[in-house]
Parts: C-alpha cells; structure tokens; sequence
C-alpha cells in the first residue's frame, strides 16, 4: 500500500500555484490586475494624510527603445510581450524597515486593520510583484521616503519557498527636496493590446470616484493619458475601530482575550468592543446569565424583571434601587458587590467563608474556560440591545464628491445622487452611494451603463454576478418613464470595513441581503427624481411641439385677418406665443 507524503508550503508558494484566485488568470487580466493594484496602494497612502494623491503610471517595453520593435511592420504584437511598469505617487512612504517585506513577503502589509481600506488581504502589491518575478525572474526595486532626510531604495525579489524577501541591492541618498513618497517598478508579461481597453476603463472610473486625484498614465507607444483633479476637497480619512459584537467569532474572542490587560468581564467588554458602554455591558451580562441581579425585597431578579432609571438598575416590581450580584460561592449564594474581593483576578466571599467564587463581572476573562467563552460567544450574537455600529470607520464620498466625480467624467444633462445612513451586515457597517445620470456624454446602449464601486474600487469584471447589477434588473423601470435604451448611467458605491467581496480578484459584490436592500432603496429613492425629470422632459418636448404648431400658422391667419380687416399693420405674434407659452422661454 502507498504511503501518502505531507509536506508544508508558503504563503507565496500557495499563491504562486494558485494565482488565478488573486485575478492574475491570463496574461491581459494580470497586466490589468498589476496597474490596479499598485494605484490603489498609491491612492490608500496619500488619503491616509488627507493629501491629494499625484500618481503618475507608465508601462513601457523591456528592453526595447522604440515600441516599434514589437513587430517588423511597427505594430503591435498581440503575443504577449515583456513590460517594465513604473508607479509613483505622493503619499506616505514607507519607512526603510518595511519596505523589504511590505514588497516581498505576501500577507504581511498595513492593510489588516478593522477600517475602510481599498486593500483587503495584503496581497495586491506583493503579487503583482510576485508575478513579475514567476515571469521574467527579473527583481523588483523599491524607492520611498517619508520626507525625512534620506531616500531608500531596495532591489529585490521574493524566496518564494519562504516567503521572505530576498535584498539584492540597497542604496541610501541624500533627500534635498523633501521628496515624499513610493516609486515601484519591475518588469512583467503581459499582453497590453487587448487588456489596454480595461486599463483605460480603470484609470476613467477610478477618476470618477476619486475626483480629488491627478492620474496620469503613459502606455507602450508612447501615449499620454491625463486625468486631472476636479476638486482639492477630501473625505475624512476612516478611523480605526473596535470589531461590534455581532461580527465576532469564538477565535477573535480567544484572541481578544489573550491580549487584553483588563482585569473583568464588565472592563473587557467596555474597552475591547465597539459602542459598548457600562449599561449596554450589564446588560448584556445579566441577559447572558454571568451575573445576578439583587433587589432587598424581592432577591434574585429576573431580566424581565429588571428596570434602568438613567443608567440605574431598577427592581420594575417595588422600584427601589437593585445591585449587580455575581453567582458567588457555594455557602453562600447571595453577596452584595460589597461583600466581594477580587485578587490576582480571583473573586472570593470577603466577609463570610472566605471561599473562592464563581463566574460573575469581576472575574477576570482569561480564567474563563472554552466552554465558558463558546457561551459568551453565543450570546453575544443573541443580544438584541447592542448598538449599530456607527461610520467612523468609514470614508464615504460624500453626495458633492460624487457628483463632482460623475460631471467631470461623463459631463451630463442630469444628474442625483443620494448617500444611504449607515446599515449592518453581520455586525460590519457599510453606506450605499448611489447616483444616476442622464445624457451628456453618455452612449445610448441597449442596456444601462452601470460603474461599479467598492471602497473606491471600480469592479470591471464579472458584472452580472455583482448585487447591484442584479437589483438594477429586477426594477420595473418603465413605472419611473425610463427604459434600458435611454442614455443612462448608474453608478453604484459601497464602503465597508469588510466588503462582501464573491472571491479574492475583488470582482464583485456578493449577494447579502442586507446590501441587496440597501442598494434597491436607494435606487428607488433615486429613481423618483429621474421620473420627475423625465415627466418634466416630455411635458416640454410637447409643448416645443405645441409652439411650433402655433408658430407656424399664427403668421398667415394674422396676414389674413389684417388683409380682411383692411388694416396694413399685422398684430405682434410674438406676444400671442407668448400669452400661450406654458413654461417660459428658456424651456
């Protein structure tokens, strides 16, 4: 019988076997996916310091002068060909320390922090480069600053068997003008003459959703592509925040508990989840069974029994005062909060037995057993009075950036946007922007033209399988006067701390109810006003017809009746249109 081997492989090994999961499938998808992912690491670091990003991109042949070498007849090959991609951009920098491994170490990044941010899994940047590397087995090099003195700059490649960067040249300079920023280059495979329409599509919608930035591109032959700022106004940067008590499973629980300094479960849940504040924290441990609550009268209460009085705990049956009581020790089943003493996160009976106590809100969460924090976990899914989460930790566009981004891009005869309040999946916020826009530069199709957006991100592919397109196909749209050959563009946004993304390429939106409801509210909400709009419109196209009937037969019934009349001074038409006109003359 055969014996079955185990072995053991990397991050970058696994990737480097499966890269067709991070959008690297083909040789046009990976040359797109590369250019992607490094201008929204570039965008993500400038807004970080609430800078107007300046990103400057170009993708020039390797090795070769004149991009008329592709071919003998001068023209572009549509094999695939080697390229040398070079990004720079005004952001942050990287502090010298980071940068071998921010570059050459996959999932290891700045991206894994619980707020709106366009990267999700630390892999873009390091897989572009990765896949550079699987192709060419060129190195990559590295140049940053953080304004500071000196400029560092790196050449390396990636151990893919160990996932660590390997340093073939480092080089350090003298910063005379305070430059301050990233520049990445490497070399990769691509086939640019049929991935070049995608290319041009992302550097478009990502100007339309981030109208503050100046996005310059230049292609293999040479071509410049400039897409300057609208405006210099900025969306706050996200804060980080807490995970909510709805998103947590048993592994953060564990994790949140091996790191916390808090010595009970009351200043555990208070300082390591998201908008839980002293009430809403006894609350939730009465409701879990972890603690007692003692009223003099009545003893032991139940929480339907339980009143709260600005932040009072209440007996509902005699009003009076009540007390949190833990389950305390066996001798003794009821002691006051007075009668407890906790050391070394131990809770014992103070002023009867001496004996150790049970669970209660003094006990320190690291004594809590697996089964005990299994519990935990589940009732805190259970509870029902946690706050939502709020949007601090979001970055929305805004209805003004929105609508600057879509005037400047598609240019139109009407456009409304409308932003969402805040709403919850699974215990992580997200806000729904959506706007619609009509004529202009917009192309009649036989369908709508939809821009897709996620944390600032266009999503180019696999659009049938996004929740937005789906919803947008389920409207009756004929009841808002308003048809699929129209043209019309609808653009659609969300920003989370955790986007539902269908796969790890960052393609689509899964299809979560709570977004789907969201999207289609909006959409409605919208919709009335381009109804409104399009009503409007055809009231006016029949009364220009309307006017043009009266404007060309009122000359000969007045020459007529001035004829008839005997008189030789014809009446002023202009005053009876006029006297007729319904919505002025401007219309």
């Amino acid at each position: 019988m055969a014996q079955s081997s185990f072995q053991e492989i990397s991050a970058s090994d696994f990737f480097y076997r499966n890269r067709d999961i991070a959008g690297f499938t083909n040789p046009s998808r990976a040359i797109f996916a590369a250019i992607r992912e490094l201008v929204e690491n570039s965008l993500d670091a400038a807004e970080s310091l609430k800078i107007p990003p300046d990103i400057y991109v170009r993708l020039s042949p390797e090795g070769k002068e004149d991009i008329n070498e592709f071919s003998p007849e001068g023209k572009e090959d549509i094999n695939e060909q080697v390229f040398r991609l070079r990004v720079e951009d005004n952001g942050s920098g990287i502090q010298p320390r980071f940068i071998p491994s921010a570059f050459g170490q996959v999932l290891y990044g700045s991206k894994y922090k619980l707020k709106q941010m366009r990267g999700t899994f630390g892999l873009g940047g390091k897989m572009a480069v990765l896949y550079g590397q699987i192709m060419t087995h060129k190195p990559a090099t590295i140049i940053s600053s953080t304004g500071q003195a000196k400029i560092y700059s790196f050449k390396l490649m990636i151990d893919i068997q160990r996932n660590r960067p390997i340093i073939m040249d480092r080089k350090v300079s003298i910063n005379k003008e305070k430059w301050r920023g990233t520049i990445v280059e490497f070399a990769i495979e691509g086939d640019y003459l049929r991935a070049r329409p995608k290319i041009l599509e992302y550097f478009k919608q990502t100007a339309m959703v981030n109208p503050y930035a100046n996005l310059t591109f230049v292609d293999p032959k040479g071509r410049l592509y400039r897409f300057t700022r609208a405006t210099m106004e900025m969306p706050e940067p996200p804060k980080e925040t807490l995970p909510h008590p709805y998103g947590v499973d048993v592994e953060l629980l564990q994790r949140l508990i091996y790191v916390t300094k808090q010595k009970n479960l009351l200043e555990f849940l208070k300082n390591h989840f998201h908008r839980v504040g002293d009430i809403t924290a006894k609350k939730f441990l009465i409701f879990s069974g972890l603690v007692n609550s003692v009223c003099k009268k009545h003893n032991k209460l139940s929480p339907q029994e339980i009143g709260w009085d600005n932040g009072q705990l209440n007996c509902s049956k005699c009003k009076k005062e009540a007390k949190l009581s833990p389950i305390l020790c066996k001798k003794y089943t009821k002691l006051s909060p007075e009668e407890i003493k906790s050391k070394d996160g131990q809770l014992y009976c103070a002023t009867k037995c001496k004996k150790e106590a049970d669970l209660g809100y003094l006990k320190n969460p690291k004594k809590l057993s697996h089964e005990e924090i299994v519990i935990l976990m589940q009732n805190l899914k259970k509870f029902k009075e946690f706050r939502p989460p709020d949007a601090s930790c979001l970055s929305p566009l805004g209805q003004d950036l929105l609508k600057a981004g879509i005037m400047k891009e598609l240019k139109p005869e009407y456009i409304v946007v409308n932003q969402r309040k805040p709403s919850t999946y699974a215990g992580h916020p997200f806000i729904i922007e959506i706007g619609i826009a009509y004529g202009g530069e917009i192309p009649k199709r036989n369908s709508f033209k939809i821009y897709r957006f996620a944390n600032k991100i266009p999503l180019l592919y696999d659009e049938a399988s996004d929740v937005s397109y789906k919803v947008i196909n389920a409207i009756n749209w004929r009841r808002y006067k308003v048809s699929p050959d129209m043209p019309i563009a609808i653009m659609v946004h969300i920003c989370s701390t955790k986007v539902p993304y269908k796969t790890v390429g960052k393609e689509f939106i899964s299809d979560r109810p709570e977004v789907r409801r969201e999207v289609a509210n909006a959409l409605r909400e919208i919709s009335r006003n381009i109804r409104h709009f399009m009503s409007k419109r055809e009231h006016v196209n029949l009364e220009r017809k309307r006017i043009s009937i009266f404007a060309k037969y009122l000359p000969r019934i007045a020459e007529f009746s001035t004829s008839l009349a005997g008189k030789k001074e014809r009446p002023d038409i202009k005053k009876l249109i006029a006297s007729v006109r319904k919505y002025g003359k401007k219309e």
